[in-house]
């Protein structure tokens, strides 16, 4: 009955074979239960299904999107928002910046040494802070004087080292990973919140307006001179040592795009003309939504559940945010209809987003020939003890089946940018490189995830293209631009030319 493939891994000196539902089945006693486990993975499986003719359809439906976002605001469920970055570094940026990177659940402040030609970043210190839950849904106020409290003890630390000439300000790079309307480099109202946050207060207004306000509240003396979406920052880093980067993707708790567009293929435009010709387009792709996406009664479920239902579906079949909570509802049914965990249902199993996804990705990549970490961690996270190794790579292929679904739509994303900007082809008798600055710790740190994106990626463009194009790891990548966009905006502008 099942379709499940066998994969062969070599682990822990061993080759180990993660066998399909269905041969498991036929090794084991005749069970109407299991039988019907196997049908709940089965039927999940087939409606998760990515074949390269369903992600062609996806990128040509994103790249539709995206002509319609960029030639009018609201023309879109893709934003294509213009981000008033028109200058990207030069690598000859100088002195000392500040980044502040709010991105989820966590937030980072930086502080960036930046040494002129030639010398590239001198140094970098940084802290990471966690966002207490109650503050994603409480007031404007109270989370912003949180922020500005960590911000002003990071500052607080410095040495001698670190003091600035009289009369001047600190400078920040502010990347806000929400969707946001700019209106120019330094300032930009929100449009909504995503990843879990919900105050909707804030919504409508400029979002540097609250920072500042929180800063002069704490007499903290310092200015935001660029305000960046995460892959726009990205972005910015990258180019910053690498001017063959064109675009940037966030493969985090949420998931985001950012490129490099013509002046000319932006109809919405009205500024003044710009002398670089081109323009940072932050393309808010999580919120994509077609009907070529392969989507179930657990997505539907979850997407139901969430704050913004209906919205963001693209993210919620592709990040970090989750995937581990897709797994959970299979899990849950398996346990009700088919009573996988023995009679009655785990009570852990039935709290909402309980399986992070690094629990997911710590169990698809279990590498001990008993999946010895699987057994741990249903134990640890889930109280369920006594589970089979057939058990266990049932749970290892689930992880398996909504991650490589996952890794091959956001294949498909990138595809469509790369349409986008021209780079799916090959130029005649031109030798071009392009290189995708990648973040994010789904990105980073689930390499099952990262190797199927990449291979998917590959079968789509073909062999020849696919060795033209370099996807980057960038790491702190947004938060270390957004310090070099306050450097490319700075009222006291230093460059080694």
């Amino acid at each position: 009955m099942g379709k499940v493939a066998v994969r062969v891994a070599v682990v822990c000196g061993v080759a180990v074979a993660v066998t399909a539902a269905v041969v498991v089945h036929r090794k084991m006693k005749k069970s109407g239960k299991w039988e019907k486990a196997m049908e709940i993975v089965e039927e999940f499986e087939e409606k998760c299904a990515t074949p390269i003719s369903k992600l062609r359809q996806v990128a040509d439906a994103m790249l539709v999107e995206m002509h319609a976002g960029l030639a009018a605001e609201g023309g879109s469920k893709l934003k294509m928002l213009i981000s008033y970055v028109d200058n990207l570094p030069t690598g000859n940026e100088k002195g000392l910046f500040y980044a502040l990177d709010l991105g989820g659940t966590n937030f980072r402040v930086l502080r960036l040494h930046l040494g002129g030609k030639g010398r590239g970043i001198v140094s970098k210190q940084f802290e990471e802070v966690s966002i207490p839950r109650s503050l994603m849904t409480g007031t404007s106020d109270a989370l912003f004087d949180f922020i500005v409290a960590e911000l002003a003890k990071f500052v607080a630390q410095e040495g001698m080292d670190f003091e600035l000439r009289p009369g001047r300000q600190r400078e920040l790079g502010f990347t806000f990973s929400f969707p946001v309307l700019q209106s120019s480099i330094s300032s930009g109202t929100l449009v909504r919140w995503t990843k879990g946050f919900s105050i909707e207060e804030t919504v409508g207004r400029d979002v540097v307006a609250e920072l500042t306000k929180a800063m002069e509240k704490q007499g903290l003396n310092m200015r935001v001179s660029a305000f960046v979406n995460d892959p726009v920052g990205t972005l910015a880093g990258g180019r910053f040592t690498n001017n063959d980067v064109v675009a940037a993707v966030i493969l985090g708790t949420g998931s985001n795009a950012a490129y490099v567009e013509r002046a000319h293929a932006i109809p919405k435009w009205h500024g003044l003309p710009l002398k670089s010709g081109e323009m940072v387009i932050n393309t808010e792709w999580g919120n994509f939504k077609s009907s070529h996406l392969p989507l179930t009664e657990y997505d539907h479920e979850l997407d139901a559940e969430t704050l913004h239902p209906g919205e963001q579906i693209y993210e919620k079949v592709t990040s970090g945010m989750y995937l581990g909570e897709i797994v959970r509802k299979v899990l849950r049914r398996m346990a009700e209809e088919a009573a996988f965990f023995g009679d009655t249902v785990p009570p852990k199993l039935k709290v909402p987003f309980i399986l992070g996804t690094p629990i997911i990705s710590a169990m698809h990549q279990d590498t001990c020939p008993d999946l010895k970490l699987v057994a741990n961690r249903l134990k640890d996270i889930l109280e369920i003890s006594n589970t089979s190794l057939k058990m266990r790579k049932v749970i290892v292929e689930l992880c398996n089946i909504v991650a490589t679904r996952g890794a091959r739509l956001s294949a498909a994303g990138i595809l469509s940018i790369l349409k986008k900007v021209g780079r799916d082809t090959m130029r005649e008798g031109e030798k071009q490189r392009t290189v995708i600055a990648m973040d994010g710790g789904l990105y980073e740190h689930y390499t099952e995830y990262r190797n199927c994106l990449e291979n998917t990626l590959n079968e789509l463009l073909g062999k020849e293209v696919s060795e033209t194009v370099v996807l980057e790891l960038a790491n702190d990548g947004s938060g270390i631009g957004a310090a070099i966009l306050a450097a490319c905006h700075s009222m006291y502008l230093e460059t080694d030319e």
